[in-house]
């Protein structure tokens, strides 16, 4: 994926979640505002899995083992969705361990339970 793709779909990405936000506003639970951004993404042609299961190897064995990701964009970009009070270094801590052991380079940790979408929203990039 090209480096303008991934810029496109931040974009797509982030204006669904602000959409989903004005919509629903804060203070619900996470799995109504994955619903909905699931919608809007569906609305917008945008290809994704949700709970998309990864398995976890260690030294090359299969520890039978698995993580999930929130959401996974076109393939690519890792959406975890929290609907919390503080984003916590644990929760960034997550999304560069799923990037790692998943193999992607781009992930976005999107907390709806914020007055305005974008303090909620953060990027981040592994070996991009």
């Amino acid at each position: 994926m090209t480096r303008e793709r991934y810029s496109e779909l931040g974009k797509v990405i982030l204006d669904s979640a602000i959409t989903v936000h004005r919509e629903l506003g804060p203070g619900l639970l996470e799995s109504v505002y994955q619903f909905a951004l699931l919608k809007e993404f569906d609305i917008r042609g945008i290809r994704y899995v949700q709970k998309a299961a990864v398995p976890l190897f260690y030294k090359g064995f299969d520890t039978a083992k698995y993580f999930e990701i929130d959401i996974l964009v076109e393939g690519e970009i890792i959406l975890e969705l929290k609907a919390i009070e503080i984003v916590l270094p644990v929760h960034e801590a997550q999304l560069l361990t799923y990037l790692k052991l998943a193999n992607k380079k781009l992930g976005y940790i999107i907390n709806f339970n914020v007055p305005l979408l974008k303090d909620g929203f953060r990027r981040r990039v592994l070996n991009y």
